[in-house]
């Protein structure tokens, strides 16, 4: 009679590691999604602000793009998703909503900031995934580049312009790093 032979040390670990990953992924973009109907519920509704709506409507299908991935990721691998995401859908729309009312250029320095903090991220992930997750490592890699472009996009768009724009970045970076690290556990 065979045995089953019992996991390699670590493997557990590293099985809960990925979870973290997918689960923070998971709740980034879905917060990155709940910032940008923020923004076009004010910009949506405000006179001249058609470009701003309508560049924020396009990053905003990216994320929406990038959730429907960890979706199905997150069910694939049976990974719990955070309990945070009711707090996260309030925390990511108000954020949108209050920088797009501080003005466009306030609401692109808060993609640019959020995007800085997932690029980081990203990148992190990358190298502890390189030859444990290939699956996992190409989506990271890729939905980094596309937050690369959003980043890109509102630099464009004069977020390094907006007003009190190095406090409100630092701000919007900490309020990040803390989701991330929250999402990761709960």
């Amino acid at each position: 009679m065979s045995r089953i032979s019992p996991p390699m040390p670590g493997e557990g670990a590293r099985e809960r590691r990925l979870a973290e990953m997918v689960r923070v992924d998971h709740a980034g973009e879905f917060g990155a999604v709940q910032i940008y109907r923020g923004q076009r519920a004010i910009f949506g509704r405000s006179e001249g602000k058609a470009h701003a709506a309508r560049l924020i409507g396009e990053m905003e299908a990216g994320e929406a793009e990038h959730l429907r991935t960890f979706d199905r990721l997150i069910a694939e691998r049976g990974v719990r998703p955070t309990i945070m995401a009711p707090v996260w859908r309030v925390a990511g729309f108000g954020l949108g909503a209050v920088t797009a009312l501080m003005g466009e250029k306030a609401a692109h320095a808060c993609t640019e900031a959020v995007e800085n903090v997932i690029e980081e991220h990203y990148a992190r992930q990358s190298e502890v995934l390189a030859g444990v997750d290939e699956e996992l490592k190409d989506v990271v890699d890729r939905f980094r580049e596309e937050e690369l472009a959003h980043r890109d996009t509102a630099i464009e768009q004069g977020a390094k312009d907006a007003p009190g724009y190095a406090v409100l970045s630092a701000v919007i970076k900490f309020g990040c790093r803390a989701a991330i690290r929250i999402s990761e556990k709960i």
